[in-house]
């Protein structure tokens, strides 16, 4: 596998010079910046249009976490000050697009390749399948962080995924309109970053016929919104303190139980919701082809 200086000296470059700039800002702590060098690495290296993408996830994602910050720690006592990220999750945001990576690096090796969506046979190509995967998986933890640190501040009463009940203001699995939209510009954010990679580092001679890359960071980024929600809302638990006045994901004095069972965590919620999303987006690409 053959990679140039150039994209080599690029992928120790910008991760170095971006976990540096998140830990100065807070948004990172040691171990999270620690884990994003590596995370970072590993997408430069293998795709300049994911560097783009993840580097479109980051900044908007920290950006969006310190917006109105004050009201968020109101609502959760855990929230960070400066919505710090550890590696927790880092890897639970980052381990399926790292993963994806490597599989695209071992089948085509480091480079930016243009999606097929023509298929001239019954499957896609594997090259556009870990394409599709790979972004998909970061358009859905977009969307789902745009539309917690959206909809958490702004969204109004949330009602629960599964039954349509109202419930508090932080409760896990809880949506609204808002939210739900904003979701899906989220993971079109993503999808606009990598179309725009194509643009400029594979060429706007093809770029005519990847237009559907928005149209799926989109989808993914609904989607993954609505798997995760689904998961918070029956799998992780969710539950009303009555003196404070606050939402808490564990069980204890005075609180009462609005929904989910203790079974995840927010993070672990966050890492399946992309991996089933890196999963269905691609079958969903096979049964285009199939049209």
């Amino acid at each position: 596998m053959y990679v140039s200086l150039t994209r080599l000296g690029l992928s120790l470059l910008v991760p170095t010079v971006i976990a540096g700039w998140g830990y100065r800002r807070k948004s990172l702590n040691v171990s999270g910046a620690l884990l994003a060098l590596l995370v970072g690495f590993i997408v430069t290296l293998s795709n300049g249009c994911f560097c783009l993408a993840l580097l479109t996830f980051f900044f908007s994602s920290s950006r969006l976490t310190k917006w109105k910050s004050h009201a968020k720690r109101q609502l959760d006592p855990e929230f960070k000050k400066g919505g710090q990220r550890d590696w927790k999750q880092v890897f639970c945001n980052g381990s399926v697009l790292s993963v994806v990576c490597v599989l695209h690096m071992l089948q085509n090796g480091p480079g930016e390749v243009p999606l097929i969506f023509t298929c001239t046979r019954p499957f896609p190509s594997w090259s556009t399948v870990l394409c599709v995967s790979g972004l998909s998986a970061l358009s859905c933890c977009c969307g789902d962080t745009w539309a917690s640190e959206i909809g958490s501040v702004a969204g109004g009463r949330p009602k629960l995924v599964t039954s349509g009940r109202t419930v508090p203001v932080g409760t896990n699995g809880g949506i609204t309109s808002l939210g739900l939209a904003v979701s899906l510009l989220g993971g079109m954010s993503v999808g606009v970053a990598y179309y725009c990679g194509i643009c400029l580092l594979v060429g706007l001679d093809g770029a005519s016929s990847q237009w559907l890359i928005i149209f799926i960071g989109a989808l993914a980024g609904l989607f993954g919104s609505i798997v995760d929600s689904f998961l918070g809302a029956t799998l992780q638990y969710s539950g009303y303190h009555e003196e404070d006045q606050v939402v808490l994901s564990k069980p204890g004095p005075n609180v009462r139980h609005i929904s989910g069972l203790n079974v995840m965590t927010n993070n672990s919620v966050n890492f399946v919701s992309s991996l089933i999303t890196s999963l269905f987006m691609p079958l969903l690409l096979f049964i285009y082809c199939q049209i």
